[in-house]
């Protein structure tokens, strides 16, 4: 099995569907997972190869740009018989009801969703600006988080900003001397710089 998430976490690096595409080929007698759980801020899916790769599976979740993460929901696509027979191991109650009617109304509120993404996306910029005008390194991301090298100083400065109430992910147990910032709605991206300005 192959495992990709697209965009990546932490870095927030991805592959078009070229790339996909590739490893589909490459990797024909073993099952293909995409995972898109950041699908939304970056805009391209594997979907459409579904109906060209029988060994493609994408998966999907209601827990990032929904925000319905203690709801612990998403969904899997794939050829109709490798769903039919994952559902011979599914639990019969696999989805509480409360998860699915919070599922649908979510999906039907399209409008929220999209504002949503593009003040996310904006604010990255931003993000990334401010970062250029700090001399702060980091990583252009196609998702609704950036990781940043702060080099020696990580931990130093994700427990100040933690102690002002800004809380970060260390990140450098894999990626020595990185931390990843969620990016949200401007306001809270200006919040996080303010801070960060205090401790950099």
């Amino acid at each position: 099995m192959v495992l990709i998430a697209n965009p990546n976490n932490p870095t927030g690096t991805a592959v078009r569907l070229e790339g996909v595409r590739r490893i589909l080929e490459r990797a024909a007698n073993a099952a293909v997972l995409i995972d898109e759980a950041y699908f939304e801020f970056f805009g391209v899916t594997a979907l459409p190869l579904l109906e060209d790769y029988p060994n493609l599976f994408v998966s999907r979740t209601f827990s990032k740009v929904y925000g319905l993460a203690g709801m612990r929901l998403g969904c899997l696509f794939s050829a109709e018989g490798n769903i039919a027979y994952l559902h011979k191991a599914q639990s019969p109650y696999s989805v509480n009801t409360l998860a699915a009617l919070a599922a649908c109304a979510a999906v039907q509120d399209g409008e929220h969703l999209r504002n949503y993404v593009a003040e996310v996306i904006e604010a990255r910029e931003f993000l990334y600006r401010s970062f250029e005008e700090m001399g702060i390194e980091y990583l252009p991301s196609e998702a609704n988080f950036v990781l940043m090298r702060l080099g020696g100083r990580a931990l130093e400065i994700r427990d100040r900003l933690r102690v002002m109430g800004i809380l970060v992910r260390d990140r450098s147990y894999e990626l020595p001397g990185c931390v990843r910032v969620t990016v949200g709605r401007r306001a809270q991206v200006e919040r996080f710089l303010e801070a960060l300005r205090q401790v950099w």
